[in-house]
């Protein structure tokens, strides 16, 4: 076992890194920082500049930082195993989602879909926790292989076809970043009373995220580790703020069949949230001994996920089920999401702002996991990207997402409820080819070690097919602002949101008979 490192960090700085010097078969690692080998043994090495690799390596170099990229992580140079490490499965998750921007998806059951406060709070909590599951599946495979989430995509989709997962992760991420900072920013903002723009906050949170990211794993981890007490400290106040004014009264509007397909799509909506993360949910376990059981991470990553968002969802709820009968709330409301937040901390004068200023820099736990991930998918795209340390992609998705937010900042209901639908429609159909494929090779297994090698692998014939009918499904039963499909339309007076369920039964019938063949055709 290689030597200890913090739980869930990297290995001790003396372990060599892959990522500078890989051979696909056998597995080996290298020093030498003169060339990158590409996915094939049949491709030449790309070399790089002197000047490039010296820079590279002074960065490199710097305590703490995480040189490795995409490369996985063999069973010697993992960690070992212990009860903090462990524990940090739950506060990871937790952490990263104990968040503003998760509390203000709880305004949309009152404020969009016309809900009550009880279909909200319910629809909320059960849709968040069918995503909460979803995403705790696909985390058993970080220890289980040692590769980045996407990266075991491959071993499921095909070499190729989870190229596409690849892309549409990283547009997830960065629209998750790109909300975290507006939600930061409008905070930020509305605590100084408006004399510090959004523009600002954005920046704060983007630096800091940047800073954070940049470094790693090791210092992803600790940050994670604690970020959650001052949040839950403050959300806890906020509750006795705030919760007074907080209408469970409140009634579902519209006739029964609208108010049953607004059920159905903000539960869809709230499933979305958590199942976003399943894409990458692996990708922070990959440090953790191969030996982890897979239960321990499905149970510690959903206990960690499903706290978080029940706490902030339900919080979100109250909070807009209070705007119809406090003139303040509705005021702030009309400013932004953010300046609602702060305003249920009224009352408590200059304490209730620091609580505000804490809760806005609580998002950055929630942006740091994604900026690291939407870093590691540009890698995966190909060789050439792969060259590139991990460091530099996260400094491209920090300005991706910057110029993003300076953007959209006065737009961020209609890109809460366009985006997060939209992004939870492809992942859940993703997810359900995993899980038939895990079927599939239950007894015989996966072989980690051909991560990089496309002979390997699955060709991804049926994968990608099923993918393709899986989205056809979710076109044909989406309903979004800029388009309603037909079968959507056929749901209650105006249409809801079918596009999950129909998305991931179409898959799910089409892939096992496509997968048969391709096995009997093709062999692997």
């Amino acid at each position: 076992m290689a030597s200890q490192a913090p739980a869930g960090g990297s290995p001790a700085s003396g372990s060599p890194d892959p990522e500078k010097g890989l051979a696909i078969e056998p597995e080996t690692t290298s020093t030498s920082p003169s060339s990158i080998v590409l996915p094939s043994t049949q491709q030449p090495h790309i070399s790089l500049p002197p000047a490039i690799l010296k820079f590279n390596e002074k960065i490199e170099s710097l305590a703490g930082l995480e040189s490795r990229g995409i490369t996985r992580v063999l069973p010697s140079e993992r960690h070992g195993e212990s009860l903090l490490g462990d524990l940090q499965m739950a506060f990871l998750w937790f952490s990263a989602n104990l968040t503003a921007n998760n509390l203000a998806v709880g305004f949309l059951g009152p404020l969009v879909f016309e809900l009550g406060f009880v279909d909200s709070a319910l629809c909320a909590v059960f849709g968040a926790f069918v995503g909460c599951i979803l995403t705790a599946y696909m985390s058993i495979w970080g220890a289980q292989s040692g590769n980045r989430t996407m990266v075991v995509a491959r071993f499921f989709m095909g070499y190729w076809p989870s190229k596409i997962c690849c892309l549409l992760n990283i547009v997830i991420m960065v629209g998750y970043g790109l909300i975290d900072c507006v939600i930061g920013g409008q905070m930020l903002s509305a605590v100084s009373g408006g004399s510090m723009s959004i523009v600002v906050g954005i920046i704060i949170v983007a630096l800091i995220s940047l800073v954070v990211a940049v470094f790693g794993m090791a210092l992803f981890h600790a940050y994670e580790r604690w970020a959650w007490i001052p949040q839950l400290i403050v959300l806890f106040i906020l509750v006795g703020s705030a919760g007074p004014k907080f209408d469970s009264t409140l009634p579902s509007v519209g006739s029964a069949s609208a108010i049953a397909a607004n059920r159905l799509s903000f539960f869809s909506l709230s499933l979305s949230v958590p199942v976003s993360w399943a894409a990458a949910s692996s990708d922070f376990y990959v440090y953790y001994p191969e030996t982890t059981a897979k239960w321990k991470s499905f149970i510690l990553t959903l206990t960690g996920l499903f706290l978080s968002f029940t706490i902030v969802n339900l919080l979100g709820v109250g909070l807009a089920s209070g705007i119809s009968k406090d003139a303040e709330w509705s005021a702030a409301y009309d400013i932004s999401s953010g300046a609602l937040i702060l305003a249920g901390y009224d009352g408590l004068a200059g304490f209730g702002k620091f609580c505000g200023v804490i809760v806005a820099l609580g998002v950055i736990a929630n942006n740091i996991p994604g900026t690291y991930s939407a870093a590691l998918g540009f890698q995966m795209l190909g060789r050439y990207p792969k060259a590139v340390p991990r460091y530099w992609w996260t400094i491209v998705v920090v300005a991706i997402y910057f110029v993003c937010a300076i953007i959209g900042r006065d737009h961020l209901f209609t890109i809460f409820q366009n985006f997060l639908a939209l992004m939870g429609y492809w992942v859940t159909v993703f997810v359900s080819i995993v899980f038939e494929e895990h079927l599939f090779k239950w007894k015989s297994g996966f072989d980690w070690s051909a991560w990089e090698d496309p002979k390997r692998l699955p060709v991804g014939y049926a994968a990608l097919t099923a993918f393709l009918v899986g989205w056809a499904g979710c076109i044909i039963s989406m309903y979004q602002v800029y388009y309603v499909g037909p079968i959507a339309a056929l749901v209650g007076d105006a249409g809801a949101d079918l596009g999950i369920w129909v998305g991931c039964g179409f898959a799910l019938v089409t892939y096992p008979p496509l997968r048969l063949l391709e096995l009997k055709l093709v062999g692997r």
